[in-house]
């Protein structure tokens, strides 16, 4: 227990410019915060005190801004950047060196039972406002951007966009640790660029066939 407070604590200190010191990190960053909670509530979970661990989330809820059901299994490393808005459902697993932006929602999309959210893998970025939803898995290195909709699973190594969620960068350039909201490519965007080409392609054929259409033939007479 006590390696895996110096791990969240150093995680901070290592994603966020803004942190300063331990200290700061400590009494200051609500997302810590939840991430402590979570820890003690799960515990309790896992033995079946299910009402006092649900207390315990909803009280950590309450001060942080951030509702994390007291069954989801979170690995080491999660780094919750301002963290207001997100939440994290019962049956969701979270992997190692995991990083999730303020408004993130990884939940269910219907009522079943049993497994009902999704499955984070390791090395892992969801954008700010991004939903992930359903029992599915999202594998390493992936990016998702920001309130990207992701309803299906994703492989390794790619870069998520859109609503829907598309894949729009998959197992090319190597993954960076951190991702860039500037610079993440729009699969809107790049369609209509294609349709464009096309339609200018299109123009460009008929006036080739109208031109050819007023050519003289022999005679002199122009084709019909």
């Amino acid at each position: 227990m006590l390696r895996s407070l110096k791990t969240d604590i150093q995680t901070i200190l290592e994603n966020d410019p803004a942190a300063r010191n331990k200290f700061e990190v400590i009494f200051t960053y609500s997302g810590l915060h939840a991430i402590w909670a979570h820890r003690f509530a799960h515990a309790l979970f896992k033995r079946k005190w299910y009402t006092l661990a649900r207390l315990i989330s909803q009280t950590s809820r309450f001060f942080t801004g951030i509702e994390i059901h007291p069954g989801a299994q979170i690995g080491e490393g999660l780094f919750i950047d301002h963290g207001m808005g997100i939440v994290i459902g019962e049956t969701c697993e979270i992997g190692d060196n995991v990083v999730i932006y303020q408004g993130v929602t990884l939940g269910g999309t219907g009522k079943e039972k049993g497994k009902r959210h999704p499955t984070i893998g390791n090395n892992v970025v969801i954008a700010s406002g991004a939903k992930v939803l359903g029992s599915f898995k999202v594998g390493d290195n992936v990016n998702i951007g920001a309130n990207s909709v992701v309803l299906r699973e994703v492989p390794p190594n790619s870069t998520v966009v859109g609503i829907p969620g598309r894949i729009v960068k998959r197992d090319g350039a190597r993954v960076n640790d951190r991702l860039d909201h500037a610079q993440l490519p729009d699969p809107v965007i790049e369609m209509l660029r294609t349709m464009q080409k096309e339609i200018a392609d299109l123009r460009a054929e008929l006036d080739k066939e109208k031109h050819n259409h007023k050519q003289p033939v022999a005679g002199g007479e122009k084709r019909p």
